[in-house]
């Protein structure tokens, strides 16, 4: 196997001096103005950094920083959400920031300043999980828990495997990634002593169901996940709950392409080139008929958008291969403000006029005998069941898809809960080739489609 040179590799992804003595000196601000808030106000909370940036384990350019105002445990919720919110608040205003309210288990405040993004999040201290009132609340032991065990040069190997994972498209808890959180990524260098050890293990041993225990709980068995991660600070928690059995699977085949084939190119993201003419050229190759359905996203966070895109892209398929069109593939892409797109490939979307339509068996003579009446003489029996060719309501899949997605039928689908009013006020369903032709493709649209063509473009180099 080829060597490496990782160490080349880190200074490309370690944040430099300057950049943390920026994000230090923010830091020291930001922890010193909550406090002496806090003071002033008479209110029993502190400022605590967590998170990648306190661990040591982030990338360069990448300094998210979480800032948890944490409340003593017998604080009233609605309390400590006021003066959580006000806290963060009136600390961005001090900064001459800009304030953006958000919402998890409850609400917290982001903060832009000086270029940097800043979660200000109340909290409550908890000594153990028995203590949990929501789930931020274990971000300070989770934090402390890192910090206590891994040794000072794994703080490089995490940082390898999150720019690995983020550069083969593994990397992210979010729905729309359904990958590896940072907390995930710190677990298995623990596990596994190295990016590498991660690495082989994931090539050598990893199956649905592996399970990382790390303080040995042995409480595995309440989770039924693809990869079962025993959170070290809630043993009835499983890390990688969000990891996708897709994403699990995308990564343990770019493990084996990497120990293969090693190359520093792991960890850069893929020169891909998106020429419309090219993207055209292979739909049209493919002998398919594929449909977009374009709309408008609605205006609700990001994180409640993805899946229900996803619940409506897969209903959508259902709906179609029910009526008898046959789908080869579907996927589904927003930019979370102005354009949404569920695509559908079809490997047919043209049936016969007729179908065959199966009755009741010929001992069972109730029905039969309303069979029997209803199509008169033009049933017939095959093996033990009697028979009859109907007219086909739907002929053409996009004439069905155009016909579903009016209001007195739009039972046929299963909308994410916010969709449906915005896909009825304003859709289309449109061909790819006429999509393409149409000027309405932009670059992330062209991204989107390319990356449907070339699903495993990412895990190998």
């Amino acid at each position: 196997m080829v060597d490496i040179n990782y160490n080349a590799v880190l200074e490309d992804i370690k944040p430099t001096e300057p950049e943390k003595k920026k994000v230090k000196d923010l830091l020291d601000k930001l922890i010193h103005i909550i406090n002496k808030l806090a003071v002033k106000e008479g209110i029993t909370a502190e400022a605590v950094l967590v998170g990648s940036v306190a661990k040591g384990t982030w990338l360069a350019g990448k300094a998210d920083i979480d800032l948890f105002i944490k409340f003593p445990l017998n604080t009233e919720e609605r309390y400590l959400k006021k003066w959580g919110l006000t806290l963060g608040h009136k600390c961005i205003e001090m900064m001459n920031g800009r304030a953006e309210e958000r919402y998890a288990s409850h609400p917290y405040v982001t903060g832009f300043i000086n270029g940097c993004e800043i979660d200000f999040v109340p909290c409550y201290i908890i000594a153990d999980s028995s203590q949990l009132k929501s789930a931020v609340d274990r971000t300070i032991p989770h934090t402390e828990y890192v910090k206590r065990n891994l040794k000072p040069n794994q703080a490089d190997e995490v940082m390898l495997l999150k720019k690995f994972m983020g550069s083969v498209g593994t990397y992210g808890s979010e729905f729309k990634v359904g990958g590896f959180s940072g907390y995930l990524c710190e677990l298995l260098v623990l596990r596994y002593g190295s990016f590498q050890g991660v690495l082989e293990a994931a090539r050598d041993s990893w199956k649905p169901g592996c399970i990382i225990d790390l303080e040995n709980y042995g409480t595995a068995e309440l989770f039924d996940d693809p990869l079962i991660a025993v959170d070290p600070v809630d043993k009835n928690r499983n890390v990688a709950a969000a990891l996708n059995l897709q994403k699990m699977s995308e990564f343990v085949v770019a493990a084996g392409n990497f120990l293969k084939n090693p190359s520093k190119e792991y960890f850069y993201p893929k020169n891909l080139e998106f020429d419309l003419s090219l993207i055209k050229e292979e739909f049209e190759k493919r002998g398919t008929k594929t449909f977009l359905l374009t709309f408008r996203p609605p205006e609700i966070p990001a994180d409640a958008v993805y899946p229900q895109i996803k619940k409506t892209e897969n209903s959508m398929a259902q709906v179609v291969e029910r009526e008898g069109f046959k789908v080869l593939g579907s996927d589904s892409w927003t930019d979370e403000n102005e354009k949404a797109v569920i695509l559908l490939e079809l490997e047919t979307w043209k049936l016969p006029r007729v179908k065959k339509h199966l009755g009741p068996f010929i001992w069972s003579k109730d029905h039969q005998e309303r069979f029997l009446e209803k199509y008169d003489n033009c049933a017939w029996v095959e093996g033990d069941r009697w028979v009859v060719e109907v007219p086909r309501k739907y002929e053409n899949a996009e004439y069905f898809l155009n016909d579903i997605l009016v209001e007195n039928k739009i039972g046929y689908l299963q909308f994410g809960k916010h969709l449906k009013e915005e896909i009825l006020k304003n859709h289309e369903i449109i061909d790819i080739i006429e999509f393409l032709e149409s000027g309405k493709c932009d670059d992330n649209i062209l991204e989107f489609l390319y990356m449907y063509l070339n699903r495993s473009e990412l895990l190998w180099r």
